[in-house]
């Protein structure tokens, strides 16, 4: 056991002799630094937090430095009308933001549970990861897109994967307030890889798959609770779970923080490319551009006389 709570951060594991790869995720501090910038209902802060677990959980698998990975669940006449979390790969770990537009007189009519299908409606999940350039290779950027099915954005995520990707997957995430009230959620994802060398038959075209099935058992064991449990290790999680297989393989420890990327140098340079005449008329009475960012609520004021010099 730890001495102090062990929280943002990530671990990876594999299973060679199952064809397994899994990921275990718990936010703590981050978490409360990002739902801090807005004062969202219960329901809302809830969701926000289920999507930067499952973008800890997702985003983690980067290999690159420079990669990052986009969380985007949308609808246009659903409670919620958009869902965006995000995760930026740094040296060690990773960076996570997020941030949700709703309707707070249509969730007022949901109740204080809201199904998933009750926040959105008919809409979409959409992934989009960008492996970022390294030395010697190209910038590699791909997107999916399916259909925002299931009951709860874990299982949205596992319809994800068996419908964009085809890979069978377990997702579960857990979200609960501690006694200092501080938010902490924490998530498991376990797959199902292709067997064997390329050109090899993908798992969905046969007619039996054991090891997953024995794999996915396994995983349907853990208690919600010991993924939100501060005083459990990722890894005893990971042993707790699959301790009875030949080998497990775990990878080093990824430490998340919290990473909005508004910058003031940036926003300037933006603006700057907008003619003349179309900054004034973004210009309040005062003469000041006024920037807000989605992420951090942070309002940038750019004042016109400063972008003329």
């Amino acid at each position: 056991m730890s001495d102090g709570p062990i929280v943002d951060s990530a671990l990876g594991f594999t299973i060679p002799s199952r064809h397994a790869r899994g990921r275990v995720a718990r936010l703590g501090t981050v978490l409360d630094e990002v739902l801090s910038a807005h004062a969202y209902p219960p329901v809302i802060e809830r969701l926000l937090a289920e999507a930067l677990v499952l973008c800890a959980l997702l985003g983690s698998t980067l290999k690159n430095d420079a990669g990052q990975l986009t969380l985007q669940a949308q609808t246009e006449a659903g409670v919620v009308s958009l869902l965006v979390a995000d995760y930026m790969a740094t040296p060690g770990g990773g960076a996570l933001r997020g941030y949700v537009q709703f309707d707070g007189e249509k969730l007022a009519m949901q109740g204080s549970e809201p199904t998933l299908f009750g926040l959105f409606g008919k809409g979409y999940l959409a992934i989009t990861v960008d492996q970022g350039a390294s030395e010697g290779t190209e910038a590699h950027r791909y997107q999916g897109i399916v259909p925002l099915e299931g009951a709860s954005l874990a299982k949205a995520a596992e319809h994800y994967f068996f419908q964009s990707e085809q890979i069978p997957s377990f997702v579960q995430i857990d979200v609960r307030h501690g006694q200092d009230g501080a938010c902490i959620a924490g998530g498991m994802l376990v797959q199902h890889l292709p067997e064997g060398e390329v050109g090899r038959e993908r798992l969905h075209v046969r007619h039996d798959h054991p090891e997953w099935e024995h794999v996915q058992a396994l995983a349907h064991t853990i208690n919600a609770s010991e993924l939100t449990d501060t005083a459990l290790g990722l890894d005893e999680i990971v042993w707790r779970l699959f301790h009875e297989e030949g080998e497990v393989r775990v990878q080093h420890i990824s430490a998340l923080s919290r990473g909005c990327r508004c910058d003031e140098a940036h926003i300037r340079s933006v603006i700057g490319q907008f003619p003349a005449g179309e900054r004034a008329e973004m210009a309040d009475e005062a003469g000041n551009i006024n920037v807000d960012c989605a992420f951090c609520s942070k309002i940038f004021p750019i004042s016109l006389a400063s972008l003329n010099n």
